[in-house]
């Protein structure tokens, strides 16, 4: 696969749509991401704020097989402020 330029979340499908630099564009299912790393309510905050805020981020870690690595690190972005 060639270079990720862009990716943006569209709410309708619920599904990151991604253009790399050959001109090829891929739609990740975050429906699906979510049934197989989001085990926690945590860990599904945490894939709803890089949905929102890092696009780009959340899709390369999907295609580079990373996002269990990330969620296991316990990072809190998706966690509501006491």
């Amino acid at each position: 696969m060639t270079k990720l330029l862009s990716c943006r979340y569209n709410m309708d499908t619920n599904r990151v749509e991604a253009r790399f630099e050959d001109g090829t564009t891929l739609a990740i299912d975050c429906i699906a991401v979510e049934d197989e790393y989001g085990n926690t309510p945590a860990q599904r905050a945490e894939l709803d704020w890089l949905l929102y805020n890092k696009p780009l981020e959340y899709a390369q870690m999907v295609l580079r097989g990373e996002i269990e690595r990330y969620l296991s690190l316990g990072c809190d972005h998706g966690r509501p402020e006491n």
